[in-house]
């Protein structure tokens, strides 16, 4: 099946290029159809995978209350309305209610949506209410910083523009103390 979608995809990305003016079977661009290709299906490669399998059971029986942060998770994605990148980094919180998740599935769940044609606003709350669901936590808070090649290479040509978006669930939106709390934690 990946194989059939690369070989459509190609087929489209060729003429994309001769849209451009290009000669799509000039040297330089005879295989770069097909690696296009590779790379978009590669980028949303999100909308192929399964959460309840990357999760994989990893959720343990805890007696901790106490917040679990981690930050600096890099992410990837792709703009849904040009088509270009944006990436930076997410930052994930919770107050364990009896569970908590294994460490490396929280980047997975920011993996698995970044990886998906995206906007940041719903980015930021896909991966909060996806930790919610697994861990029934007391409250999540998520924050992702970004840069947008749709803002930085095109339109207003921002180098330096960051966007921040968070979203707070739970007692992340109700307690302003566990808020301030997440959110100086991560400008450490």
């Amino acid at each position: 099946m990946e194989d059939k979608k690369i070989e459509k995809l190609s087929v489209l990305f060729s003429e994309i290029l001769t849209n451009l003016g290009e000669d799509a079977g000039r040297e330089g661009l005879k295989k770069t159809p097909e690696r296009v290709a590779k790379a978009y299906s590669f980028l949303t490669r999100g909308y192929d995978e399964d959460i309840d399998k990357i999760i994989n059971g990893a959720v343990f029986s805890t007696d901790n209350d106490d917040m679990v942060i981690v930050k600096n998770i890099e992410l990837y994605s792709m703009c849904e309305h040009h088509l270009l990148p944006f990436f930076g980094k997410c930052h994930v919180a919770y107050i364990p209610s009896g569970k908590v998740l294994g460490l490396s599935k929280i980047a997975r769940i920011v993996d698995v949506f970044s990886h998906r044609l995206q906007i940041q606003e719903n980015l930021v709350r896909q991966i909060a209410e996806t930790v919610m669901k697994y861990t029934s936590a007391e409250g999540v808070g998520v924050v992702i910083e970004a840069q947008h090649l749709c803002m930085m290479m095109r339109g207003v040509e921002k180098q330096n523009s960051v966007m921040t978006t968070s979203c707070m669930l739970g007692s992340f939106r109700d307690d302003s103390a566990t808020r301030t709390e997440f959110l100086s934690l991560i400008r450490k």
